[in-house]
């Protein structure tokens, strides 16, 4: 547990391991919600930001051709039909 101090302002700075806890960086934000008994929890915001997807899936084997991808396609929609 971490005791934190609150500033004059009514200011809490989260200690560093706290925020490496959240995985939140610099510029990033977090969203703080009220829970019963003067509970609050807190949740890294998130962000829609496609280019953490990208590389995230190995590449495939080898590329398709548009005949080979429509073949796939209409494949999967004789199966369902």
């Amino acid at each position: 547990m971490s005791t934190l101090t609150i500033t004059s302002k009514g200011q809490v700075t989260l200690r560093r391991e706290l925020l490496q806890h959240l995985r939140v960086r610099a510029g990033e934000q977090i969203e703080a919600f009220k829970l019963a008994n003067g509970v609050l929890a807190l949740q890294v915001k998130s962000q829609q930001d496609w280019s953490d997807f990208i590389g995230c899936l190995p590449s495939p084997p080898k590329a398709l051709s548009l005949e080979e991808m429509n073949a796939v396609i209409e494949g999967a929609w004789a199966k369902t039909a």
